[in-house]
């Protein structure tokens, strides 16, 4: 009989820390002993693991955002993730980790499109698998993702309909002929390792005593399915592995690499063919999540996953209205580009120039032609960087916390203030979105959380 197997993901994602108007990551104290918490986290978990080779073992997504900064902040740990690859284990993020259902499907679009050239640059394939952030799903954005070449994804338990078997891949259709294949996580196991730190102090415990009796419940289940072998899958965040639990990076090397507890030990790719006749059918939860169960609310209202979250709201109607500002003013100015005829294909493009696949300037001269005026060029980059900063607004950790006034919700207001000053400048004052977002900020609920909900430079 074959033998059943595991997977283990890890979902590596920070958000970037750097101030928009300096191109720098700034010191950050509460991270010491480092200097900010990208090189504090590195050092606790993504360099460790990549010296210990468990990114050739796992399965993983890492945002781009994050691979941004390590390229030159943490070489090590850059080129762990780029060796362990390997053709299989990496799966695409969407740029900016933008909670996609409450995105416009213009921004869903791009996100999406610059996490996968992006990945496709870094790893010198295009990807077949993504991870969504925070799961946070619904139909459109899984036919995006299919549109883009997509074929499976990964999603909690509840967020698949029916009494479904979570050792199996299940296939959602998609309308159109389209379909995604999507794994679901074992809930009991990746809870085990998230929050539970005494059941991974010892890995060969783990696996005997709970990875391989949960594997053992799936023969009988898929006797009827030639080929199928049971699997489960272990999907947690990945910063876990060290980070968040010191000595879990030695815990994780072991289980997938230890040699024989009786299961094997494979890439997601492997389990999610989407080619295979055992593949079984599923109905989505639309707008869900796998750390809010209330859907997705916790990026945009008060919901009860933090004591007070009514301070959500109004910054994401805020940031909703800028949006849509920048965008009016995005399209008159586009209007006065010589030989411009469409700025959002042009933004969709413009990730080559965020991950330095492309000059500033070729893309001006690809986009605008050779012979379009130097002011026309410079008006053109600064509008691409203007929604470059725009889309960075939206990345989630912004509203994931209890109150504003922490450094991820104020990293996505310095993006849109910067945005908001970059179109006004284009505009040579003519708007005045920096002004109006101030106001906005400043119209919000009246409790103490809410003192975070201010605009800065």
């Amino acid at each position: 009989m074959t033998r059943p197997r595991l997977v283990v993901h890890g979902h590596f994602y920070q958000p970037s820390r750097i101030d928009p108007a300096t191109g720098l990551v700034p010191d950050d104290p509460s991270a010491a002993p480092a200097r900010d918490w990208n090189a504090r986290i590195a050092a606790d978990c993504y360099r460790p693991n990549a010296e210990l080779g468990t990114y050739r073992r796992i399965s993983w997504d890492v945002g781009p955002t994050l691979t941004a900064w390590l390229e030159d902040g943490d070489p090590v740990a850059y080129r762990g993730f780029v060796e362990g690859d390997r053709g299989a284990n990496g799966l695409a993020q969407p740029y900016h980790h933008t909670i996609l259902p409450l995105a416009a499907l213009a921004d869903r679009r791009t996100e999406i499109r610059w996490g996968l050239r992006d990945f496709e640059v870094r790893f010198g394939r295009r990807p077949v698998g993504a991870w969504l952030p925070e799961t946070a799903v619904d139909l459109e954005t899984l036919r995006i993702l299919a549109d883009e070449g997509i074929q499976h994804t990964i999603l909690a338990p509840w967020q698949l309909a029916g009494d479904l078997d979570p050792r199996r891949p299940h296939r959602v259709e998609l309308g159109d002929g389209r379909s995604i294949v999507v794994v679901i996580y074992d809930a009991g196991l990746s809870t085990a390792v998230s929050f539970e730190p005494a059941a991974t102090s010892d890995a060969d415990q783990f696996a005997r005593e709970r990875v391989l009796p949960r594997l053992l419940e799936g023969h009988g289940a898929h006797d009827d399915r030639p080929g199928m072998p049971p699997f489960v899958l272990i999907a947690t965040d990945g910063e876990l592995y060290g980070h968040h639990q010191r000595f879990r990076d030695h815990f994780l090397a072991r289980l997938v690499d230890h040699g024989d507890y009786g299961f094997d030990v494979v890439p997601l790719a492997e389990v999610a063919r989407a080619d295979h006749p055992a593949i079984g059918s599923a109905t989505l939860v639309e707008r869900t999540s796998w750390s809010c169960h209330h859907g997705v609310a916790r990026w945009s209202e008060a919901c009860g996953c933090v004591p007070d979250g009514s301070w959500k709201g109004p910054l994401r109607e805020t940031l909703d209205d800028l949006a849509t500002a920048i965008d009016v003013e995005t399209d008159a100015l586009a209007r006065r580009l010589p030989g411009m005829r469409d700025p959002w294909a042009a933004r969709d493009a413009y990730v080559d120039v965020v991950i330095g696949a492309e000059a500033g300037a070729a893309f001006a001269d690809r986009w605008l032609g050779q012979g379009a005026p130097v002011a026309a060029r410079s008006d053109f980059l600064a509008l691409m960087e203007a929604q470059r900063w725009r889309l960075a607004m939206f990345a989630s950790c912004g509203w994931y916390w209890d109150v504003p006034d922490r450094p991820e919700t104020q990293g996505v207001i310095r993006a849109a203030t910067h945005a908001a000053r970059m179109i006004d400048a284009l505009n040579g004052g003519a708007s005045s979105l920096e002004r109006q977002l101030n106001a906005d900020l400043a119209i919000r609920p009246e409790n103490p959380s809410a003192r975070g909900l201010r605009a800065t430079g």
